[in-house]
């Protein structure tokens, strides 16, 4: 049995669990549905809604340039059957005057006999955690001297929505650092999670950031190693079963006294405690594949009901946990930014924010789609 369909078995009993629970099902595709080098096997768009029998929305970005050549000409490298699934358009991230876009509205319901279901205008300055893709957009520090993070572009970087409240604080000048970029100074180093540690670990010591991290603690520079990051900060990484890639052994960063050994079940839970330096009250989860040892872990991060988590260096210099949405709440951000070096944090809150713009979000589709005719396709 290929790849493919093994993963297309567990997308569709996903589905069908889901409808057993849910009246309306939502699906997204990822990417674009013409990428004709991914047609064969392909579970993620069209493939799946053929399978499933679904009606589809095909969703543009008018920001990028030519969206009504990226409509006719997806729907033109579409099968029949495909074509006649999609049910209408939506044009995302417009600028300017509805008005001067009407007439190619009207060309393109003309020229491919499906309707324009609405136009989205573009939010400015809005703000939501980017689902894939790590978020490019830079923010600029409101204030002259900012405090300054930096993070690198693992090839296999996971969960580095982690950052974006640090990314989205007016004091503080977050980077991502891609590869081949050589390392800036910085106030505090975060290492994100990863989906592959031992490669990414492998991939971060041959760009050179085991120097510039042992420079930057040299200088007093703080460090703080997030799920896949933390157990980069160990001695050793086991990997026997080869869970993520080739079986084997890799040296860690050896800034703790620990050692990882990956296995097939993952861990996942969501957790509340404190901060063990500070006693603030923080919550996330923990999404990882390996169980971490070590004298390192008598000194904590955080407590929970019945266990600990984490290790801080001697020195206070180095951090590692594998809770994720360590910044979310306000008050924990604010606890781990002084740990860090910044004097007066004074983080935003989070989680209102967010809540904020995901309202800001829906009452602008719910203004500019046809709601009527997107609800009716429901009983269709």
């Amino acid at each position: 049995m290929t790849i493919n369909k093994v993963a297309m078995e567990a997308v569709l009993t996903s589905h069908r669990r889901l409808r057993h629970r849910y009246e309306r099902i939502v699906v997204e595709g990822a990417g674009s549905p013409a990428e004709i080098n991914l047609r064969e096997g392909d579970i993620a768009n069209m493939g799946f809604a053929e399978a499933v029998d679904c009606p589809v929305i095909l969703i543009a970005d008018i920001d990028k340039g030519g969206v009504f050549a990226h409509l006719v000409g997806t729907v033109a490298l579409l099968s029949q059957s495909e074509q006649n699934r999609i049910k209408g358009f939506v044009i995302n991230r417009f600028r300017g005057d509805i008005g001067l876009l009407e007439p190619g509205l009207t060309w393109l319901e003309a020229r491919t006999g499906k309707p324009v279901l609405g136009v989205i205008p573009y939010l400015q300055g809005f703000h939501l955690e980017a689902e894939d893709a790590i978020a490019t957009e830079q923010v600029s520090a409101d204030c002259g001297n900012p405090f300054r993070i930096i993070v690198p572009v693992l090839p296999r970087i996971s969960n580095h929505t982690d950052v974006d409240p640090l990314r989205l604080h007016p004091d503080i000048d977050l980077r991502f650092i891609p590869p081949d970029a050589p390392v800036p100074p910085a106030d505090l180093i975060i290492l994100p999670g990863t989906k592959s540690v031992r490669s990414d670990l492998a991939w971060l010591q041959a760009q050179g950031w085991e120097t510039a991290i042992q420079r930057h603690l040299r200088y007093g520079g703080k460090l703080l190693g997030i799920c896949g990051g933390f157990q980069m900060l160990g001695t050793e990484i086991h990997d026997p079963e080869g869970i993520e890639g080739t079986a084997g052994n890799s040296r860690g960063l050896g800034l703790f006294n620990l050692q990882t050994r990956l296995e097939n079940k993952k861990q996942l839970t969501r957790c509340s405690g404190h901060l063990s330096f500070s006693h603030t009250p923080v919550s996330g989860y923990e999404i990882h594949a390996g169980i971490t040892e070590g004298e390192a872990l008598k000194n904590p991060v955080v407590h929970f009901n019945h266990r600990s988590d984490g290790a801080i260096s001697d020195d206070g210099l180095i951090m590692g946990t594998y809770l994720h949405g360590l910044f979310d709440q306000q008050a924990a951000c604010d606890s781990i930014l002084r740990w860090a070096g910044m004097s007066s944090p004074e983080s935003p809150d989070h989680l209102a924010l967010r809540e904020t713009e995901i309202d800001r979000l829906a009452n602008c589709v719910e203004a500019h789609l046809d709601m009527k005719k997107i609800h009716d396709l429901f009983t269709t």
